[in-house]
């Protein structure tokens, strides 16, 4: 018998990146000692190219390429729907990530619970014993007659099984303690992670199941193990919690099937994660008393507006040089907004402390809460107090303009439902009928903004 030739290389741990040999910096990532040798599995045979299907892939005009319609399912929460798209979509391959207990498992085992009332699911954990997780699924009361569970972290007894059973729904929890056969190395290896997701990837695309992968995390808030996990499967959902940990929020990072950045948000409680309706509601909840630097915006996450409470301190710097602190928000953006204040508002905040808050532990990702930013900031130093009516959203430009935002109209519809009477937006944004309930001020530069207040 032929003895089969192994390949091996030479991997970094950190970001994936291949090496002809060893060395101690990763020139990719810029890490050091995280290149490793791994077996890279058996070489292939001249000539042949092994696709899904493990058969030689014809060459094909995309004209004749032959569509299948997309009939999704859903999960059996509505969040969860949002996040994905709108569902399940056979044959794809979902990665979630998340802290530990941030409710990767949790939020899985009540969707599996739910799905499997009009589905096959097959639940395989190979971190928890099924005593552990049945009794966690009876203190939430789900539902347990029809969730099929299996206790294994062997990658061809998991597919032997799932093919065996051909369940509409796999669940692997998680990805970084399954081993394969054909590597020799520890679980949660890079070479091991690696070909034990790409296993399973194949197993999906060829059988139309849709596999969901529990990814486990880094300190530095990274999924663990190569990088190109994250590149072969079809979306990537990250599990975090608030700053007070009550609540979890749900975001896609990668998404084939649908936006990224959508964002689901779930209360914890007793009976498990539990959906908000409403997320504009908890991250209001304003104290009576009016302050100086406190300012409502909206943020556009993924298909809908979120209300978000912008909070500034401006105090005199004690020390030689003025900080520029910002939590929720990127600083870099937080200089740029007092560069414009200092250019085109007339004050100088050089010699200030500038502290920038988003409550609730909402990270923003756009612009839209630039004027609402440089808002807060004026009204801090000013030691003035803004209406609690007031909704402010805009972008800034460096030469002092505002420039409009997408989705301009259903924000503003957003804080009409909560109660907001007065709003300051730019001029491109401001509606042209006019919306019952509301007064709009469009602006178009900072000074304009500022007049305005």
């Amino acid at each position: 018998m032929a003895k089969v030739k192994v390949k091996t290389g030479f991997v970094c741990s950190d970001c994936g990146a291949t090496y002809p040999k060893w060395q101690g910096h990763c020139s990719a990532c810029d890490a050091w000692s995280t290149i490793k040798e791994v077996r890279l599995g058996p070489e292939p045979r001249p000539g042949r190219r092994d696709g899904f299907a493990g058969t030689t892939s014809p060459v094909t005009l995309l004209k004749d390429v032959q569509l299948t319609d997309e009939h999704r399912f859903s999960s059996g929460s509505e969040e969860f729907d949002r996040v994905l798209g709108g569902g399940f979509v056979p044959g794809s391959v979902i990665l979630i990530g998340g802290d530990p207990g941030a409710g990767k498992s949790t939020i899985l085992l009540q969707t599996m619970c739910h799905a499997a009332e009009s589905r096959e699911v097959l639940y395989v954990s190979g971190e928890e014993s099924l005593q552990q997780i049945a009794g966690r699924a009876r203190r939430l009361q789900l539902p347990l007659d029809r969730v099929k569970m299996l206790a294994e972290s062997s990658v061809e007894r998991v597919l032997e099984a799932a093919e065996s059973e051909r369940p509409a729904v796999v669940v692997i929890d998680s990805i970084q303690v399954m081993q394969s056969a054909a590597v020799d190395a520890a679980p949660g290896g890079v070479s091991q992670v690696r070909e034990s997701a790409a296993a399973f990837t194949c197993f999906a695309k060829t059988s139309g199941v849709v596999l969901i992968m529990v990814g486990h995390v880094t300190k530095d808030q990274a999924l663990a193990g190569p990088m190109t996990l994250s590149h072969m499967v079809d979306t990537q959902v990250m599990l975090s919690s608030t700053e007070d940990a009550r609540y979890r929020l749900m975001r896609t990072t990668k998404n084939r099937f649908g936006p990224v950045n959508e964002l689901g948000v779930f209360a914890m409680t007793e009976k498990g994660l539990r959906e908000v309706k409403n997320p504009s509601a908890i991250f209001l909840s304003r104290t009576e008393n009016a302050a100086p630097g406190s300012l409502i915006s909206v943020l556009w996450e993924g298909t809908r507006p979120l209300l978000v409470e912008i909070q500034s301190l401006v105090v005199s710097a004690q020390y030689g040089s003025p900080r520029r602190l910002g939590i929720g928000l990127d600083q870099n953006r937080i200089a740029m907004v007092l560069a414009v204040i200092n250019k085109h508002g007339g004050l100088v905040l050089a010699d200030q402390d500038v502290f920038v808050n988003v409550v609730g532990g909402i990270r923003v990702l756009e612009t839209s809460a630039d004027l609402a930013v440089a808002l807060a900031i004026v009204s801090s130093f000013r030691n003035s107090v803004l209406p609690q009516d007031l909704l402010v959203f805009g972008e800034v430009g460096l030469s002092g303009e505002i420039r409009p935002v997408s989705n301009g109209e259903s924000r503003l519809k957003e804080g009409v439902k909560h109660g907001f009477t007065r709003a300051i937006v730019p001029k491109g944004n401001a509606p042209k009928k006019e919306i019952p309930g509301m007064k709009v001020v469009g602006v178009t530069s900072l000074s304009e903004a500022l007049d305005a207040i």
